[in-house]
């Protein structure tokens, strides 16, 4: 990356930057440059997954079951004529 473009950039980002500074981040940001255009050249395998090990069917089936009996909750709870009652609105 060039001084010019850098010295845009701070400009843009209200950065005061002494020549040093300019240098360095130029020189920063030319190596940063650099290592993205290696990424580039590695190979595509076609695939564009955001995880890198594939997921597939992580939701289990819905199985209904009953752990407790309806007449043993009733029995737990204020009931009146085998409904369950609840605080008045």
């Amino acid at each position: 990356m060039d001084v010019r473009t850098v010295k845009k950039v701070a400009r843009i980002a209200r950065l005061r930057l002494t020549e040093e500074e300019i240098a360095q981040y130029a020189e920063d940001m030319d190596d940063v440059l650099n290592y993205f255009a290696i990424l580039d050249e590695a190979p595509d395998l076609g695939r564009h997954d955001f995880n890198p090990v594939p997921v597939s069917d992580v939701l289990r089936e819905d199985e209904p079951s009953l752990d407790i009996s309806p007449e043993e909750l009733r029995a737990m709870m204020d009931t009146y004529q085998e409904m369950v009652r609840g605080p008045r609105l």
